[in-house]
This record gives C-alpha cells, structure tokens and sequence, in this order.
C-alpha cells in the first residue's frame, strides 16, 4: 500500500524500436517489484506475434504485462482509447503501488497517457471522402505527396506507410486551414501521478545492427508464416505496418521473399528514425545507454522523495 500523501510514478522507458526497451523495463520492474504497462501500439493485437516483437513468457521474466496481445486486429483501437484504458488502469493500481513502468516506442500513444490528447476537429464526412477517392486512385505515395504540400514537418515524424495516420492529418489540415503539426501543441493536462521519462539512446550502427538482426531472428521464428494467416486482415489499420506489408507484397507475386526481408530492414531503420524524432523533440525525456540501470534507479528514488524501495 503506498503512502496517501504522495503522488505515484509512472516511469515511462521510451525508445526506437530493437533498442532494448522491453529488456531494461523487466530489470527495472523486478527491481522495484512493480508491473509494465506496454506502449507498443503493434503488440497490442493476438494475431501479431513474431512481426512484432511481443515480448514472450521467457523474456517477461515472470513481471506483470499489461496491454500486450489484449485486443483482435478486427477492433478499431487509437490512442484516444489507449490513454482512457490506461488511465482508468492505473487509476486501480496505484491505490495499492508506488510506480508502474511504461515502455514502449509509439511516441504518440505515449504522449496521449503523459500528456493528453489534442483538442481537434470531428472528422467530416465530405472531406473524409474525397482524401479516401484520391488514395483508391493514386494509393498511399498519393497521400504521402499531398500531406508533403500541406504539412511537410509532420511527414518527418509520421509513419508515411499508414494510411490512416495520413488520411486524418491531411482531414485536420483541410478542416482546419493549418499545418496538423502546429495544432498539436495543447498544454498538458495534469495528471494524478507523476511521470519521469527515460529515453535509451544508442549508437545508429549498433541499432541498425540489432534491427537486421531481429528481422532475421523473425523470419527464422515464422514470420512469412503468420502473416500469410493475416492476409484475409490485410486492409485493417492494425496490419499497415512495418513487417508485415512487405510480405503482403511478396504473396501477391511483386516482390522476391528475398527483396521483402530487405525491405522490412529498410522500413524498420526508417521507423527507428521517425521514432527518433519524435522523442527528441520531447524536452523532458532524460536519455541514458541500455546499461545504465543503476543510474535509473537513482532517478526513481530522486523522483520519489521518502520513499524507500
């Protein structure tokens, strides 16, 4: 039971993806005897298992997991709904803890949990339309030429192979008459717990390394495989993603096996950049190197005053 006059900690482990997020998070949880909350938008659904890199029993390391493998691909999921279940989540957990650990790389889920979400426009259905007819006619490099003309900051940080991410920031700039980027500035709404961010920062090569490394491993685990099963799923939102398009286009004869696993590397060192970019824009992440555990330790306990763990 934590003690009534402190504000909890949800200490947040951020990061590009293969950097070793999910390792550091077990250490950390088992230490200070606490949960994980995943914020890795692609392991929240069942269905996607090896191309997204959920964590499996062995490397949970016996740590509570919250928000891996809980929803199906078939259920529309955002960030919007992310943060209200976390919230609520946290909302029961921290009557009997101190601190609960959230890792993860979708910078953007991340921030609606931290720091709430940006008051934006409903979407409009005529507008919504004609961004829809000119993606059927000229597909997703369409979208991503179009939102280049209306925002080009925010293609530097947004994934520019998802479709919907590209649809609703194009809808918000037309709605709007303004860049998407400038109108995601709302002030941070307070929260019941404090939140101390840790970034790991890596050398890129030795990112880049380890990103080859884990696709071979995927690929060696089954990943053509399951995503095969996932093709009837293809055109969901949960499926616009790095890993498993690539081999969408190989089944449909485009592209050589050989030719998709290069280019899930090349998409995933992409992503990690984009994911970069996103995190550094955020002032109060403090980055550390993957070995720097006891260093986070001691910003656990600076954060958490009178507190003994």
């Amino acid at each position: 039971m934590r003690e009534s006059n402190l504000k909890p900690l949800l200490l947040v482990v951020c990061g590009p993806t293969a950097s070793g997020k999910t390792a550091l998070a077990v250490k950390l949880a088992k230490y200070f005897e606490t949960s994980i909350i995943s914020a890795d938008s692609r392991q929240f659904y069942v269905e996607m298992n090896i191309g997204t890199a959920a964590p499996s029993l062995e490397e949970q390391d016996g740590v509570p997991h919250y928000f891996v493998k809980h929803l199906s691909v078939s259920q529309p999921y955002n960030a919007s709904n992310f943060a209200s279940d976390v919230l609520s989540f946290t909302k029961s957990f921290f009557k009997d803890h101190q601190m609960v650990i959230m890792a993860g790389g979708s910078g953007l889920y991340i921030s609606a949990v931290c720091e709430g979400m940006d008051d934006l426009p409903d979407p409009d259905p005529v507008i919504r339309a004609d961004i829809q007819k000119r993606f059927d006619a000229g597909g997703i490099a369409a979208l991503g030429k179009w939102l280049e003309e209306l925002d080009p900051e925010y293609c530097k940080v947004v994934d520019m192979d998802n479709p919907k991410r590209l649809q609703r920031a194009i809808e918000v700039c037309l709605i709007t008459g303004r860049p998407y980027s400038i109108q995601r500035t709302a002030k941070t709404i307070e929260r019941d717990f404090n939140v101390l961010k840790i970034g790991i920062d890596m050398p890129r090569h030795e990112l880049f390394t380890r990103i080859e490394q884990r696709t071979d491993a995927m690929i060696a685990a089954g990943l053509v495989d399951e995503a095969r099963c996932l093709l009837p799923y293809r055109h969901l939102n949960a499926l616009q993603t790095v890993g498993y398009r690539e081999l969408f286009r190989y089944f449909d004869g485009d592209i050589s096996l050989e030719q998709a696993v290069a280019d899930i590397k090349t998409n995933t060192r992409r992503y990690a950049k984009r994911q970069l970019t996103w995190f550094q824009r955020d002032t109060s992440i403090r980055w550390i190197k993957p070995s720097q555990f006891e260093t986070v330790c001691r910003m656990v306990s600076d954060a958490m005053p009178g507190i003994n763990f």
